[in-house]
Parts: structure tokens; C-alpha cells; sequence
């Protein structure tokens, strides 16, 4: 999994171990982002169930201001705090 467009373009993205998060396919994401692009302007993101943060990331990369990421699984926050970390966009 990497993130598919925008400046973190190529980043790729870890998951947790075993089947308690099912990450966003890239084809999955790239199909989503371009519908749904013409009605996202430098706003805020809201992800439930974040699992591995992929879509917020991706959604920063792409222009959005701000994300909110929720996940109750302890080694999901850790793997999507590592990642924002490699991004450099930790808030």
C-alpha cells in the first residue's frame, strides 16, 4: 500500500499484523479520490476506523487541511503515527 497522488505521492503505508484492519486497495483509493476531488477544497477529514490512516493521508496529500483520524485498536494508532511521522505532518 503507498499513497497514490498528491506530495506524499510513493509514501508507502504499513498495516497492522493479522485481520483486524482491512486496508484501502491503491486502485480502490485512486478511483475514490477522483470522484470525489472536484468537491474537496483544502477542508477537514474525519476518518473512523482509521486502521492503517490511508485515507486521511492520502486525502492530505491531495490538498485537504486537516484530518482526524479515530481507532480504538492500540497497534493502529501506532502504525498511523509512525506513518505521519514519515510524512512529516504530524500535528
Amino acid at each position: 500500500m503507498r499513497v497514490v497522488s498528491g506530495r506524499f505521492r510513493g509514501t508507502r503505508l504499513e498495516a497492522v499484523n493479522g485481520d483486524k484492519t482491512r486496508p484501502t486497495t491503491d486502485k480502490v483509493k485512486e478511483a475514490m479520490f477522483s470522484m470525489l476531488m472536484p468537491y474537496l477544497d483544502g477542508g477537514d477529514v474525519l476518518d473512523l476506523y482509521a486502521g492503517t490512516g490511508g485515507l486521511s493521508i492520502e486525502a492530505i496529500s491531495r490538498g485537504m487541511m486537516h484530518a482526524t483520524l479515530v481507532d480504538r485498536q492500540f497497534q493502529a494508532i501506532k502504525v498511523i503515527q509512525e506513518t505521519i511521522e514519515k510524512t512529516h505532518h504530524a500535528d
